[in-house]
């Protein structure tokens, strides 16, 4: 595994109480009378392991029975070995007197319900799956394999069933370009990539957001720049999410913080596009694509509305940018629908016609009423949940993939009585309308990314907070410890 020396004998475990057992020997004598070769009965080790720890922590054992019948079904002695090695391993924790005492973990507090792992992928398919069936629309997604992406077009390719459409593209123009002429002909479209990806797909996001066309766009973040690390999680794509395009182009952005969140996300994403006729981006991660969870399954019932209306003919010319007053969105045309004739591209609009206008105040207009449109956008999400006093000596402000440890710190700094607060921010752009008043109300602002510092510009320049970061790019997720110990410094600091 890369070790320079062996960790049990360099004395890097003096700080553990270490127990040596010896497995190799023991599972080979619990399956001494198996017809086993030595090389499949040391196979089974873990099963003795593993029976060690259902010893340990008072664990049953009955699903792993049925797990090995089920699984060994064409092979029953190998079955029967890994039971014998599983009971061997209970048996030895039971009567060697090395381990002193058992333990027993209560289960979690969840709500009731129907839970089943899952992890940021597969719920963020599952999220568009959900969302497109409430919309009544087929759900189409163009993509490009790109790690760690690529699992949202496998987990799609198996809901064909539910009306999913699933084109695996050439290159990642030609991915989110079919992405958009399938939202153009009334689809639910989406288009999925990681960094480099996202970078080759800005110009034909500016054409979304040009021609007001409701387009799901998932970056699964990963370190980079360049081919970085491709399995590594990184949060280093956030001004790239909001300004790495041509010209002025704002985009709604939303973050999950839990593989689980990833459903809801993808939910909201999509309810957001068709509503107010705008692509939406949605930042995940490595960690949390790859990362699991429970996760409690909703009742159909419970999902919220995903209204769509398609426009019909009306009395005189269609308007195709004539705006909602609410969300400023425009009017859905399917195309080839008799009376709803009207231009499509990438050049500028005049309000109301959509006919091709180089009209300098029309320009003007047409970009902040985009930018407006993204501004309320706002509208449709809560208060910012604040963990911890309402103000104090800190509060810990992060986004995405880091929510775990930031939480888990933060409620051990609780129990070791500091004012210490969490808010994790799930909008992006715009950032949330109440930010500002919570930023004011502590003395000491913490932000922790996976990056240099992005959201601790935008924090800083927005707001002119002296925020401070906490900054990794390793390719790795922040520890609890890593947190916990730095609000500890900061609040000694404090002191």
């Amino acid at each position: 595994m890369g070790y320079d020396t062996n960790p049990v004998e360099d004395g890097s475990l003096d700080a553990y109480r270490l127990i040596s057992v010896p497995i190799t020997e023991l599972t080979r004598k619990a399956l001494d009378e198996t017809s086993l070769t030595p090389k499949e009965k040391d196979r089974s080790k873990n099963f003795f392991a593993l029976g060690i720890m259902y010893w340990l922590f008072n664990r049953p054992h009955d699903p792993t029975v049925r797990w090995l019948e089920k699984k060994f079904a064409a092979r029953p002695e190998l079955a029967q070995a890994n039971l014998l090695a599983l009971k061997g391993g209970m048996a030895y924790a039971a009567a060697t007197e090395v381990f002193q005492s058992t333990y027993e973990v209560p289960p979690a507090k969840q709500e009731p319900g129907r839970y089943r792992g899952i992890n940021g992928n597969a719920a963020l398919a599952m999220g568009l799956v959900a969302a497109a069936r409430k919309a009544g629309l087929t759900l189409f997604q163009g993509s490009y394999p790109i790690t760690p992406a690529s699992d949202i077009l496998h987990e799609l390719s198996r809901y064909k069933n539910y009306d999913v459409i699933t084109f695996q593209a050439e290159d990642e123009i030609a991915a989110v370009s079919s992405a958009i002429g399938a939202s153009y002909a009334g689809a639910l479209a989406i288009t999925t990539t990681s960094g480099p990806g996202l970078a080759l797909k800005g110009e034909a996001m500016g054409l979304a957001i040009m021609t007001e066309l409701p387009l799901v766009v998932i970056d699964v973040m990963r370190a980079g720049p360049s081919t970085g690390m491709p399995t590594k999680p990184e949060q280093s794509d956030l001004l790239m999410a909001l300004y790495g395009r041509h010209g002025e182009s704002p985009m709604p952005v939303l973050a999950p913080a839990t593989p689980g969140d990833c459903f809801w996300i993808a939910f909201e994403a999509a309810r957001i596009a068709i509503r107010y006729m705008t692509p939406v981006m949605i930042l995940s991660d490595g960690y949390l694509a790859n990362g699991t969870e429970p996760f409690r399954i909703p009742a159909v019932s419970d999902l919220p509305e995903v209204p769509v209306t398609f426009a019909e003919a009306g009395e005189g010319p269609f308007r195709p940018y004539l705006r909602d007053a609410t969300t400023l969105g425009r009017p859905w045309a399917r195309p080839g629908t008799p009376g709803l004739e009207h231009r499509i591209g990438g050049l500028e609009k005049s309000d109301g016609t959509g006919n091709v206008d180089y009209d300098p105040a029309n320009h003007e207009h047409m970009i902040r009423t985009r930018a407006e449109k993204v501004e309320r956008v706002g509208m449709d999400f809560p208060a910012t949940e604040v963990l911890g006093p309402e103000s104090g000596d800190l509060l810990v402000l992060g986004w995405g993939g880091t929510y775990g440890a930031i939480r888990s710190a933060v409620l051990r700094a609780h129990e070791q009585g500091l004012s210490v607060a969490h808010a994790h921010l799930r909008l992006l752009n715009p950032l949330p309308a109440d930010l500002r008043d919570i930023l004011g109300r502590y003395r000491t602002i913490l932000i922790p990314e996976l990056n240099t510092g992005q959201l601790l510009q935008l924090v800083r320049s927005r707001y002119l907070v002296d925020a401070i970061g906490f900054n990794k790019v390793q390719g790795r997720p922040f520890t609890v410890e890593e947190i916990e110990d730095r609000i500890a410094k900061l609040l000694e600091v404090a002191k």
